[in-house]
């Protein structure tokens, strides 16, 4: 199983396996990683599941699709590598991913 490593904004980190398939947020919720909120349930139609990308895994976790865009507009201090963690599935290629939580979603 793919390990996931969560950062919030004070630099403490919380690594979880994930099943291929899921999207980072799902196994932020069923790990209960503070930060991520998914108030709409996944489907891309908020964004309190904002995250930075660690920069190693950009071209890795794929582009964003226009939804992704629109709902970044409502996110706070949104970066050059900021995604929605519902909008990036699970693979054995994101082994690894890092990903931290932007001090607004604390």
């Amino acid at each position: 199983m793919p390990k996931i490593t969560y950062i919030d904004h004070e630099g403490n980190e919380r690594t979880v396996e994930a099943k291929s398939g899921e999207s980072v947020m799902e196994a932020a919720i069923k790990n209960s990683i503070p930060g991520i909120d998914a108030d709409c349930g996944g489907a891309c139609a908020c964004a309190t599941c904002h995250v930075y990308v660690d920069k190693a895994f950009m071209d890795k976790v794929g582009e964003q699709q226009e939804m992704e865009k629109s709902m970044l507009d409502f996110a706070e201090n949104v970066q050059d590598n900021s995604r929605l963690s519902c909008q990036i599935t699970v693979s054995d290629a994101l082994d690894g991913l890092r990903v931290t939580t932007p001090e607004s979603q604390h």
